[in-house]
């Protein structure tokens, strides 16, 4: 909401010396946020002054133009000159090009003197053209910034001017004035008007409010107007489309009269364009009162008015001359040639008022904010009026706004009223509020005394009862966000002022924290973090194939998903059952935007439906359901693990003048995947896997000790990588880190760390080329009894030396005692106890 300065003041008590920062500055104060100032001397800076031209003379040139070489005097005959400056003339008398030819000798017109700017830093200055000095220039509405029309000069007695020459243009034009913008929340609706600003900054500097609405003499009742009839047979949630429809008539109206320069620099700073003098009329009583009314040309209805929902397949062609296609919810005014417009959003163009109108009806209307809201959404139709309408508009002022329309017509359109008129509607309950008395105080943290409660309540304009338990208020008609205590208490709080409430920190109850969980996932997060690894979020809406490729390690089974029932796309209409799909989405947007190498890794939830998903039906609305239904509801949720996911591409490192950068490969994948399994203290059985995902031969089943498996990592399959335009050889690994969690121990060990040295032996043996490397390391371990400290595989070898259809796996094995200095020989049986399990098991024959 923009709020012109001057227009404020009529209704506030704001120094005549404050700014718009000043007004915004207090404005925060009750709880307002600021947006912007505008300031059209931030871009205008004068000598603009009025100007008469004295003479025209109308010079051809060769390019085909004719320019105009006028005399304009700038100051009144027989007095000097006060302006100084390069350029300006002291006769008063300015000599000046003008390419326009919409005037003639003898208007008055605006002058920029040299030495003025106007926006877009256009400096002006005395210049030679056309064989001429031209010192000034006549300016236009859109060079002054005000308006858009640029096809000819603004000539003031267009716009109902005849100031005398020599007076200062800017301050004629309004052009002194500045606004504050600030930002409104959805529950304050009545700030989107003078009215209610005014009041909030009078709440926020204790200086009297005067409310516009107490300054519109209005008729108590209104009768034989014309004809309107409330007909919503339909109504949202039971409550009726439109409960209040104020209309009066003004006859003899010239709706071709300028907007005057008061209010249409009003209606520019408050961000509303000049349209014609009744819309005019309509937007400044729109902004001033909170209340959106329209203007129809009364010659154009057609019978009584009638506010209806719309009938299926009604058309209409709004006041933008687009035709919309209405819904059965729509709420519409009608007459009997059909709809004239959608009620609370936009008007009808077939009643539109044009510059040969001469009768106009006004209507000022109440209507519910459901219906306005669901129409405007449905027909992407934001307007000023639905803007209000949909937040709430206050009841009573419906007549009030209308009796200002009306005033406004007759004395600036020169139209006569008629002393009928139609009021129809009933008056909503007043809501009532009981307010316990320590209620604010214990919700809020802050001692409020009685005179504040009060006070503010009273201020706020409610109606303050003392009862024997507290307080019975009555909330202001405009003001329809006030329904709960708790409501008035932020209200109490509020107008007392947010900085009077002290700063102090909850203290934690002993006990309380993290769950065992969260901490787990915590600490798997960060050490992912901490090895170099990159945190990303990926959207959990994929395919069918999707889930089918990564869901499900066999290639052809199907994995059951969750459907969206209103998906943002078709193509993804699925919720995920594995984190990598949206994850290598990730990497492959990265990497066609010239990142190369990456590491990324997600930590999130999948989606496993069961064999019960959701309930028959939903619980009403506005009463908590019992514990049966609740569990109900819970049941039919889908299972929801916490999953882990990464995807290497490219390489491990920058490459540098001294540094040969290693390429991701499957093994880091499973270092990732382990690094995720010690963090939690536990033990991860890798093995060789298969997975559609992954590629065939590099690829490892990740299990725990129990058997259980928990995930997959590996290269991923070149075909995969190919359709989604990923780099060769990438690597990936998906972990379910909540079957880690339930492993995991609740205390962590950590390892005795022995004292004396290790003794070190590796051992090469050739085995058949399909015993998985990882039987092999068992089978060592095994058989290496207490001192064996680790087992690790480092090298595979199949080639010249090595019988065909065998390989050789080369393991360092380390040995340490917690009591004593390993010798030689114990660590040497202790290997030869090892290779004996190994070759009994497997046939393995020490290189």
């Amino acid at each position: 909401m923009r709020i012109p300065l001057s227009w404020l003041r009529e209704f506030a008590q704001v120094p005549a010396d404050a700014t718009a920062e000043d007004v915004m500055a207090d404005l925060v104060k009750v709880g307002f946020e600021e947006e912007e100032v505008h300031r059209p001397t931030d871009e205008l800076r004068g000598p603009i002054v009025v100007g008469q031209v004295l003479s025209l003379v109308k010079e051809p040139q060769t390019n085909g133009k004719t320019i105009n070489w006028c005399q304009v005097r700038v100051v009144p005959e027989g007095q000097e000159q006060t302006l100084t400056g390069k350029g300006i003339d002291p006769s008063g008398v300015q000599g000046i090009i003008c390419g326009a030819h919409n005037f003639v000798e003898g208007d008055k017109v605006v002058v920029t003197l040299p030495g003025a700017v106007l926006p877009g830093n256009f400096q002006i200055s005395a210049r030679k053209t056309y064989g001429h000095l031209s010192a000034g220039m006549i300016a236009s509405v859109r060079e002054l910034g005000i308006g858009d029309d640029h096809d000819g000069i603004l000539v003031l007695s267009r716009i109902g001017l005849d100031p005398e020459i020599g007076t200062d243009a800017m301050e004629l034009l309004g052009l002194y004035d500045q606004a504050a913008e600030i930002n409104v929340t959805p529950d304050r609706g009545y700030a989107f008007s003078i009215r209610g600003v005014a009041r909030e900054y009078a709440h926020a500097t204790g200086t009297t409010f005067v409310d516009p609405a107490s300054r519109v003499s209005a008729p108590a009742s209104l009768q034989g107007g014309y004809g309107v009839k409330i007909n919503d047979d339909a109504p949202i949630y039971g409550k009726p489309g439109c409960d209040r429809f104020v209309a009066r008539t003004v006859r003899g109206v010239d709706a071709s009269r300028p907007t005057p320069p008061w209010m249409s620099a009003r209606l520019r700073l408050a961000g509303v364009r000049s349209i014609s003098l009744p819309v005019d009329i309509s937007n400044y009583v729109m902004l001033e009162l909170g209340q959106p009314n329209h203007c129809y040309d009364l010659d154009k209805l057609a019978g009584d008015i009638v506010v209806r929902r719309a009938v299926a397949g009604e058309k209409i062609t709004t006041l933008d001359d687009k035709e919309r296609t209405l819904d059965v919810e729509d709420l519409l005014i009608t007459d009997d040639s059909g709809a004239i417009g959608i009620a609370g959003v936009m008007g009808g163009a077939h009643t539109e008022v044009s510059d040969s109108t001469t009768d106009i009806l006004v209507e000022a209307a109440h209507f519910d904010e459901v219906s306005i809201a669901r129409s405007r959404r449905r027909h992407k139709l934001p307007s000023e009026a639905s803007k209000r309408f949909e937040r709430g508009v206050d009841w009573h002022v419906a007549n009030i706004a209308a009796q200002r329309v009306v005033d406004l017509l007759v004395e600036l359109a020169g139209g006569t009223a008629d002393e009928a008129g139609t009021d129809v509607g009933t008056a909503p309950d007043a809501v009532t509020i009981e307010l316990p008395a320590e209620f604010a105080s214990a919700r809020i943290g802050i001692d409020f005394t009685d005179e504040q409660i009060t006070t503010s309540l009273v201020d706020l304009g409610a109606v303050v009862e003392k009862t024997a338990s507290g307080y019975r208020v009555t909330a202001p008609s405009w003001r329809n966000d006030l329904e709960t205590k708790e409501d008035l208490s932020e209200e109490i709080a509020r107008l007392v002022g947010y900085d009077n409430i002290p700063s102090t920190l909850p203290v934690a109850p002993p006990g309380r924290g993290l769950t065992r969980s969260q901490q787990q996932k915590r600490r798997v997060v960060q050490a992912l973090a901490d090895a170099g690894l990159t945190e990303v979020l990926s959207y959990p809406f994929v395919s069918k194939a999707a889930n089918d490729t990564f869901g499900v390690a066999a290639e052809g089974a199907a994995r059951p998903a969750l459907k969206l029932a209103n998906p943002i796309s078709e193509e993804q209409g699925y919720l995920r059952t594995s984190i990598l799909p949206g994850l290598i989405e990730v990497a492959r947007r990265n990497h066609s935007r010239g990142f190369r190498d990456l590491a990324l890794y997600e930590a999130g939830s999948v989606f496993l439906p069961g064999d019960k998903l959701g309930t028959d039906s939903i619980p009403p609305l506005g009463v908590k359901p019992a514990d049966e239904v609740l569990d109900a509801l819970y049941d039919g949720v889908p299972y929801q693990p916490l999953h882990i996911a990464a995807v290497l591409t490219g390489h491990d490192s920058p490459a540098a003048a001294t540094h040969t950068p290693r390429a991701w490969d499957w093994a880091d994948a499973v270092d990732v995947a382990r690094l995720i399994a010690d963090v939690l203290g536990v033990e991860l059985v890798v093995s060789q896997g298969s997975h559609q995902a992954f590629h065939p031969g590099r690829a490892a089943q990740l299990a725990l000790r129990t058997g259980d498996v928990v995930g997959y990592a590996g290269e991923l399959h070149p075909k995969l990588l190919a359709a989604h335009d990923m780099p060769a050889r990438s690597v990936a690994l998906e972990v379910n880190v909540e079957a880690l969690f339930e492993a995991a121990a609740d205390v962590i060990v950590a390892k005795h760390i022995s004292g004396f040295p290790v003794a070190t032996q590796d051992v090469a043996l050739v085995v058949p080329q399909d015993v998985p490397a990882d039987q092999v390391l068992s089978a060592l371990r095994e058989g290496a009894g207490v001192l064996l400290e680790d087992v690790s595989l480092f090298d595979v070898y199949v080639g010249p030396g090595i019988e065909d259809g065998k390989k050789s796996l080369a393991f360092g094995l380390r040995f340490r005692a917690d009591d004593r200095t390993l010798t030689a020989d114990e660590a040497s049986e202790a290997r030869a106890a090892a290779v004996a399990v190994a070759t009994e098991r497997f046939g393995a024959v020490q290189r």
